[in-house]
């Protein structure tokens, strides 16, 4: 079964303790964070304190997506408020393998994400060290944007390199594309807009689980 990562930048921030219990009580699996600096990405949007927050109020895992340049520099800091996963851009780390080797040793799952328009295939020598791979499935930086389709190509071509770890998709992901996604061999689907703008959230969770019934075998899905 695939696995639901809850979008917090969907999120109404307004009342966000109360929208971390419902997503818990609908039944998903993490949270995913966004961070971003207004750099790499033409938004700004959280950091350490809200991951702290949010440690305190759940149990689930805290996926942290680092949309900043040089996030070397804030991996202990995540780490230290609760990140469970901590992602980084391929394109915004001099050394990968040591951003990664880095992240572990702080005690986290080390993810390496990239942007749309880069080549998949450029993670191939780094997937031993690499827990989570996050296929961006939209131009990062804001919610609500149309899903694209070569995402799926993109998820086949990292499974067929070989690579066994967690592969996630972020953005745009509804109930119409998420089972060619499955099929692709995704893990776990970042869901955001489709998921908190859900008139009956338990019921779309529970569509959710309906759509991905093949089992979950010690975390990972291997096709």
């Amino acid at each position: 079964m695939i696995q639901i990562a809850a979008s917090i930048l969907a999120a109404d921030v307004m009342h966000l303790s109360r929208e971390v219990h419902l997503m818990e009580d609908a039944g998903c699996d993490m949270f995913h964070i966004d961070v971003m600096d207004g750099i790499f990405v033409p938004n700004i949007a959280h950091g350490p304190s809200l991951v702290s927050a949010m440690k305190r109020k759940t149990s689930l895992p805290l996926d942290v997506h680092l949309m900043v340049m040089r996030p070397e520099r804030y991996i202990n800091r995540f780490i230290d408020a609760g990140a469970d996963f901590l992602t980084v851009h391929f394109e915004t780390v001099a050394d990968l393998r040591a951003t990664l080797k880095k992240i572990r040793e702080a005690g986290a799952s080390a993810g390496v994400s990239v942007k749309p328009g880069t080549d998949i295939r450029v993670l191939n020598p780094f997937l031993d060290d690499i827990d989570l791979v996050l296929v961006m499935a939209v131009e990062p930086g804001f919610g609500g944007q149309e899903f694209m389709v070569d995402t799926l190509g993109k998820v086949q071509t990292i499974r067929a390199a070989g690579y066994t770890g967690f592969i996630e998709a972020d953005g745009g992901i509804n109930l119409d594309n998420l089972p060619a996604l499955m099929n692709a061999g995704m893990d776990i689907a970042v869901m955001g807009t489709s998921l908190f703008e859900a008139k009956d959230k338990f019921a779309f969770v529970r569509q959710v689980h309906a759509l991905t019934r093949a089992p979950f075998m010690d975390g990972v899905q291997v096709p």
